[in-house]
This record gives structure tokens, C-alpha cells and sequence, in this order.
């Protein structure tokens, strides 16, 4: 009886596990939530996420690919505190416009928040575990992230990158430069995401500097790391081995004006 028993397990276990979907990329869209951002920037820098899943261009991107598949989910981060790294979307496959519609709609219809610090290095090792629980097979994997300042809580900025590119991960950036500012870190921030935040194979980075170029800008990065294009006209990618800005800038400035920045300030409210 026992053979009987293991062939009948076995004549039934495809359906029990589902073969994994093979997808072009997977795509995770971590957005800064930080409070340096004034809500109407945080509005438009939502819909320029919701508008690029709504174009043309992203649905012809998409069908480009080798398997017309895709796999994104949206994080929303801030500083280094517990559950200030959140999924406003799960991992998702989108393979027809109808799927990038619907992706859009729940993104659009999320709630919008607001966080304190600004943890780029907690927001790659987030979206790095990410990996781990998405079912399907990616071609490449990718980071995009998006914020309006440099690190100043969490671990080392490149500490963070290098473990995610060691992985064969590309980290992609969108620095957000609105502002004039008189902190050195800040009015370089481009600099800083090129040669700090951003690394591996095809990487590169779009500083956003007007308000109009937020659904322009975020929708042609997000074109370009779908389809993996040889085109680099209009993108910044690293400079090499030879960094120009100092990356621990942010922790030193951080360190002489709030002591303990690794923890958690217990007058800061959560969202779980």
C-alpha cells in the first residue's frame, strides 16, 4: 500500500505548489516619507508614481521584455525606527495594461504618510528581504529608490548598497532637490546619490529639481528599468571606485545634534 500512497502524493503535488512566475524584473519602489517633505510634495510625488503605471510608455515597456512580465511592489520609508518601512503594495505581477491600471488604482487609493529621519540604509535592507518572499522568478532585480535627503539614521548608507549589489541587486535613485538649502549635503544631494545610494549593474540616478518634472522624470526611470535599455542619455550613473562625496556626512551631523540617533524617540507615533 505504501508505494500506492507515495504515487498518489506525488500525482497530486502539482497542485499543490504552484510553479513560480518567471517575470523580466522585480521591481521594488521605495519612497521617502520623511517629514522634510511638505504634503504637496508627497501628493505629487504619489501621482507620478500612480500616472506612470497608468501610461502607455510603461505598458510598452513592459510588453517589451523577453517574458512581457513584470513584479513590483511599493515600500514607503523614513528614518530608522521600528515600522516606518512599510508595504503600501505587495508584490504584484503585472503583465497587461488592465494589471498596471488596477496596480495604479490601489496606489492611488493608499493613504498617504508622514514619518521622522531619513534611513536610506534601513529602506535597502527592507527592500533587499524583499526578495525573499516574492513568488516568482526574476531576470533582474531592482532597487529604485526615491528620497530628498542623505542618511542620517541607520547603518551606513554603503554599508547597505554593498550588500544588496553583493547580492546582484541594482540600486537605482530619484533624489528630490526642490529646495534651496544651506546644508552642504543636501544642496549636493545628486552627488550624494551617485556616489553613495546607487550601485550595481546598469545603475543610475534622476535628480527631480522642478515640481513638473515628477511624472515626466519618474515615469521615464521607471521605463528605463523595465526595459533595461542601453540608452543613458539624460541619466547620471556612478563615477567608479573613486567617490567624490564624503557618505558618512549625514551620520557625523546627525551624531552632534541628536546624541543617540539609533534610538528610537518614544514621542514619535507609529503606524503597524
Amino acid at each position: 500500500m505504501l508505494p500506492v500512497l507515495v504515487a498518489g502524493l506525488l500525482s497530486v503535488a502539482p497542485a499543490w505548489h504552484r510553479a513560480p512566475d518567471e517575470v523580466d524584473v522585480a521591481l521594488v519602489l521605495a519612497v521617502d516619507i520623511s517629514t522634510s517633505m511638505d504634503p504637496d510634495e508627497q501628493t505629487l510625488q504619489r501621482q507620478g508614481y500612480v500616472e506612470a503605471f497608468r501610461s502607455g510608455m510603461v505598458h510598452q515597456a513592459i510588453r517589451s521584455g523577453m517574458l512581457g512580465r513584470i513584479a513590483v511592489t511599493y515600500v514607503e520609508w523614513a528614518g530608522a525606527h521600528p515600522h516606518v518601512q512599510n508595504v503600501m503594495v505587495p508584490w504584484t505581477v503585472l503583465e497587461s495594461p488592465s494589471d498596471s491600471f488596477a496596480f495604479a488604482e490601489r496606489l492611488a487609493h493608499a493613504p498617504i504618510r508622514r514619518e521622522a529621519g531619513t534611513s536610506i540604509s534601513e529602506a535597502i535592507d527592507f527592500s533587499l528581504a524583499l526578495f525573499s518572499f516574492g513568488p516568482f522568478l526574476p531576470g533582474r532585480r531592482v532597487i529604485d529608490i526615491s528620497g530628498d535627503g542623505s542618511n542620517n539614521q541607520g547603518p551606513l548608507v554603503t554599508e547597505a548598497r554593498d550588500r544588496a549589489v553583493a547580492r546582484g541587486i541594482t540600486i537605482n535613485g530619484l533624489p528630490i532637490m526642490l529646495h534651496r538649502t544651506d546644508r552642504r549635503e543636501d544642496a549636493m544631494l545628486d552627488a550624494y546619490y551617485r556616489d553613495c545610494v546607487i550601485g550595481g549593474v546598469s545603475a543610475f540616478m534622476v535628480p527631480v529639481r522642478d515640481r513638473g518634472q515628477f511624472l515626466t522624470e519618474t515615469r521615464a526611470k521607471i521605463v528605463h528599468e523595465i526595459a533595461d535599455t542601453s540608452e543613458t542619455i539624460g541619466l547620471v550613473q556612478p563615477v567608479g571606485s573613486a567617490s567624490k562625496t564624503d557618505c558618512d556626512t549625514s551620520e557625523s551631523l546627525w551624531d552632534d545634534i541628536a546624541p543617540s540617533p539609533h534610538t528610537p524617540d518614544s514621542s514619535v507615533g507609529h503606524e503597524l
